[in-house]
């Protein structure tokens, strides 16, 4: 089971290349077979057809009283042969080349002869294997006439050769195919080991990478390196822990920001409620019985109860805008009213600590699809902790301008600054300064005026050098029939 893939494909490889050879070897054997007696049959049938015009020549001049003993010509046609060589007559009379004369009867031959001999005498030269059990083994027999000077056949010359050669090469053929498909099955059962291992490596590499992973470890990788469907597996599944290690570290993030909400909003509403309990008590119970005391008392009770509705509404305003199906309605408007509006509302706020608010305007009439009413809370946010953190007699100041075809709002106030390492933390919810200006925040309006600039495609930023400036920045993109200086 270990190496289960292993197995099949060495299994898989190995059968397929022993069913290919079973089938070329028996096309082989076949072709082999029938292509070798061919041959030899052709070459039977070229040398009986030369012994016949030989034979014929002879004759010829014997007849005319040339030539050496008749007999011993045959002897020398019979040494030079590749076969046993007979002349037969119409009436089946066989001369034997090295015996002599003997009679032969059409009735001690085959029907497959006469008609060999039949053929012969109509001037074919023709081949059977009729002959093979008259001479006790395996031949093939070939036949060509024999013509006197008038073109007349006189006789038919049989040449007899046995196919034991044919057989032995075709066996030996097939011992030579035999030891190849050994030697081929042989290297396929190493190739495929090899293309196993090949393929099974970087798949056990990518197992082990994902079990890291599933035991928690979300930096492994897999390291293969190929260019090949494999190779692409591989960075892809790279690609998927890269994934999976961003969204855990987003989950591990998400978690302690649940859990911090839920500490926050349990302080924040925990400490108001306990106050009104208790004054509530001490006045329920008698135990203050003064009027000017008593209405200390109701007085702080109403603050606090502001406190929790303000708590409330912000965090039905910041789970209405984290909703992506909440709805905000957009038209086109005038930037620079807004501002103005927002700039003169918290002027009055700002009276009470003696502090200016300084809107300088350099881009003029800046046209901008949005919400006036969110847009108005958005900077309203920033306005109202730039004044909540500035010392009296100071400024905040208010700028528009064009920069790089981009709108640029930054709001800029003098006081304590934020240190370097709580910057990435300001716009999460319940995140605020401890400090005496902040008691009575929430920690939810930055959150808030980060989502109403996410829903209108304004980039928020804020920068600080944590001693007396702190400025937030709104970059955003005007509409299409926006001045530009």
């Amino acid at each position: 089971m270990k190496y289960k893939i292993t197995h099949r494909l060495i299994g898989y490889f190995s059968a397929v290349l022993l069913m290919f050879s079973l089938i070329v070897g028996i096309l082989f054997g076949i072709q082999f077979t029938w292509h070798t007696a061919r041959i030899h049959e052709g070459e039977l049938k070229d040398q009986a057809v030369s012994m016949a015009r030989t034979i014929s020549l002879y004759q010829q001049k014997q007849a005319q009283g040339g030539g050496r003993g008749y007999s011993a010509y045959l002897r020398l046609i019979k040494d030079t042969a590749i076969g046993e060589v007979w002349l037969v007559d119409k009436d089946a009379q066989t001369i034997e080349l090295d015996t002599g004369h003997y009679s032969l009867s059409y009735s001690h031959l085959p029907k497959g002869t006469k008609d060999l001999i039949g053929q012969v005498f109509q001037g074919q030269v023709s081949s059977n294997k009729a002959f093979s059990h008259i001479l006790d083994q395996s031949s093939i027999t070939v036949g060509a006439p024999v013509r006197d000077r008038d073109g007349n056949i006189t006789a038919a010359l049989l040449l007899h050769s046995p196919v034991n050669g044919i057989l032995d090469a075709q066996r030996q053929g097939i011992a030579i195919l035999v030891v190849c498909i050994l030697a081929a099955l042989i290297l396929s059962f190493a190739l495929s080991a090899l293309l196993a291992r090949h393929f099974i490596t970087p798949l056990k590499e990518i197992g082990q990478a994902v079990k890291q992973v599933i035991q928690g470890n979300y930096s492994a990788r897999v390291q293969v390196d190929q260019d090949d469907e494999i190779g692409a597996l591989a960075s892809n599944i790279n690609n998927l822990f890269a994934q999976l290690a961003v969204t855990e570290t987003e989950r591990k993030k998400l978690d302690k920001i649940q859990k911090d909400f839920m500490s926050n909003v349990s302080h924040e509403l925990r400490t108001p409620i306990t106050v009104i309990k208790g004054s509530l008590e001490v006045l329920e119970q008698g135990l203050v019985t003064d009027p000017a005391q008593m209405q200390d008392y109701f007085r702080q009770m109403l603050l606090d109860t502001a406190h929790l509705e303000r708590l409330v509404n912000d965090l039905l305003e910041l789970s209405r805008l984290q909703n992506s199906n909440f709805q905000i309605d957009k038209t086109t408007l005038n930037l620079t009213d807004i501002l103005t509006d927002s700039v003169r509302s918290m002027q009055m706020v700002a009276d009470r600590k003696r502090i200016a608010i300084q809107f300088d305007n350099e881009a003029g009439l800046v046209l901008f699809r949005g919400d006036y009413g969110r847009l108005r809370q958005m900077f309203m946010i920033i306005l109202d902790n730039a004044v909540k953190f500035s010392p009296p007699e100071t400024a905040v100041t208010v700028t528009m301008a064009f920069l790089d075809g981009q709108c640029l709002v930054t709001v800029t106030d003098r006081g304590s600054g934020i240190l370097p390492e709580d910057i990435p933390y300001i716009f999460d919810r319940f995140y605020k300064d401890h400090s005496k200006q902040n008691r009575t925040g929430s920690g939810l309006g930055l959150p808030i005026a980060k989502q109403i600039a996410d829903r209108h495609s304004i980039a928020i930023t804020c920068s600080s050098n944590c001693r007396d400036t702190t400025s937030f920045s709104f970059r955003l993109t005007p509409a299409a029939s926006g001045s530009a200086p």
